[in-house]
């Protein structure tokens, strides 16, 4: 995204002045973005974003190529709220994501950016949460932009509950993973259904021959930018360890007592391999989530939750199930065997060093994966095996609690601080991330603050009930440590 105050991060470099190119850019953008951005401490943009905001400003097609965590989200995002007439009550930019985490993301950002414009409407439309709230809110005032994946917003399109003469600008978000995900024949029948005179915007990470087939159908004389597609070594360290077949399951374990880290992502190629290391973890005491096709909606929204709020500390996944999982900081990523693919290599080590920090990937490379790390112009290392101080992963700083109530309950995230450090008794540095979903709310609260909070919940009870009761706008509601 646009880089935020320097002086506002900490350990960040001192102010500079914007550029002349950054003035003159900023300039093109009506003037609540302006406004937006200087509210939100953003004094310069990103290379990606310094090369393709011009054209997309232009209304040219773009397809931009750019590492993950660059910026290509608020890129495409100010392009679209800045050709949006919003006296018209009619959609008129839809933006395809492959997973419904991404989809809500995005909106996210295009809340945040869009969030001096008045009577903005945004709809995330996504499979795997029931069709009826999105069909009543598309029928009774048209958004502005759409947040979407393929499948649903087909679904929503077939159904009538959509109309695409309005649309101006279309965006493909993260096109090899739409391809990779098999959304290409629903991406085609929606395609079709659109003006011809529309921008597209295509953004990759990267740029395989299918990807390049798509832009070539779907985009007109589209402009082709690529910038800082590498991840520099000066970000993210890797290194290949020469490890035997049966002597992986260990190395995960030492690796992970060895760094400690905040927060590790493993990546295993079949669930046959992730099943097998999940079991190998729980028996050497080490707390791991797990994250795989098999999972139900709900069970993959609360370990993708527990995940990125810091209540745990180690997740183990497959790379298809991993999609449209963005955390902006990530200390370490662990491949338990190399990917097949170099473009899906390049999405597992894009998942660390983000956000200005420096990022660790560790593979673990056997004798049959020689030749996949020799296409990456990978150095095998030995394994050392180091009698490890630490012989426990430490604690996660955070545990999660669900509210039984969310955004359809008319619930907002400052509803649910209130509660906690009124009734609760918390301190506002003892609560962390706050998600929203239409049914749920899920708080991560500080380890050492839970078992004070639920006694004060219970009325200074000490009996350990599951759950207790916590009042937020005047209505009481369940509580429960996930």
């Amino acid at each position: 995204m646009i880089t935020p105050n320097p002086s506002a991060v900490e350990g960040a470099h001192e102010l500079r002045t914007p550029s002349c190119e950054e003035t003159l850019l900023r300039a093109r953008l009506p003037n609540a973005l302006q406004q937006t951005l200087q509210s939100l401490g953003y004094n310069h943009f990103t290379p990606i974003q310094l090369a393709a905001l011009p054209p997309m400003l232009d209304g040219q097609d773009v397809r931009a190529q750019a590492k993950t965590g660059s910026g290509k989200t608020a890129a495409f995002g100010l392009a679209l709220l800045s050709r949006l007439a919003l006296e018209r009550i009619a959609l008129q930019g839809l933006v395809l994501c492959p997973t419904r985490e991404l989809a809500d993301q995005v909106a996210a950002e295009l809340r945040r950016l869009g969030s001096a414009m008045p009577n903005l409407k945004i709809s995330t439309i996504y499979g795997g949460v029931a069709i009826g709230p999105q069909q009543a809110s598309l029928i009774k005032h048209a958004p502005h932009l759409i947040v979407g994946t393929p499948g649903r917003v087909l679904d929503h399109f077939d159904k009538g509950h959509l109309n695409f003469d309005s649309v101006q600008t279309l965006v493909l978000d993260e096109a090899d993973r739409l391809l990779d995900m098999g959304f290409a024949d629903s991406m085609a029948a929606l395609i079709s259904k659109m003006p011809k005179t529309r921008q597209t915007l295509l953004l990759s990470a990267t740029f395989p021959s299918a990807v390049d087939l798509l832009s070539n159908q779907v985009q007109t004389d589209a402009r082709h930018i690529a910038v800082d597609v590498a991840h520099a070594e000066e970000v993210i360290k890797q290194h290949f360890y020469d490890v035997p077949e049966s002597g992986k399951l260990a190395a995960v374990v030492q690796l992970l007592l060895a760094h400690q880290p905040e927060s590790a992502l493993i990546f295993c190629n079949t669930k046959l391999d992730l099943h097998e290391l999940m079991a190998y973890l729980h028996a050497a005491r080490i707390p791991a989530l797990a994250l795989h096709g098999d999972l139900e909606q709900r069970d993959r929204t609360e370990v993708l939750v527990r995940f990125s709020n810091g209540s745990a500390r180690v997740l183990v996944a497959t790379d298809v199930a991993a999609r449209g999982l963005d955390m902006k900081t990530l200390a370490l990523v662990i491949s338990y065997e190399l990917a097949f693919e170099a473009q899906t290599h390049t999405h597992r080590i894009g998942r660390t060093g983000r956000a200005g920090e420096t990022g660790l990937a560790l593979h673990l490379v056997s004798n049959r994966e020689h030749e996949r790390a020799q296409k990456l112009n990978a150095k095998l290392e030995p394994m050392i095996r180091a009698l490890l101080p630490n012989k426990m992963l430490a604690a996660a700083a955070m545990q999660t609690l669900v509210i039984d109530a969310g955004k359809t309950d008319k619930i907002r995230a400052g509803d649910v601080l209130g509660a906690l450090t009124g009734a609760g008794g918390l301190r506002g540095d003892c609560i962390g991330k706050i998600e929203l979903t239409p049914t749920r709310s899920y708080v991560a609260i500080a380890s050492a603050e839970i078992d004070g909070l639920l006694k004060r919940m219970r009325g200074g009870s000490s009996t350990k009930a599951s759950a207790v009761s916590a009042k937020i706008k005047g209505r009481n509601f369940r509580l429960r440590l996930l």
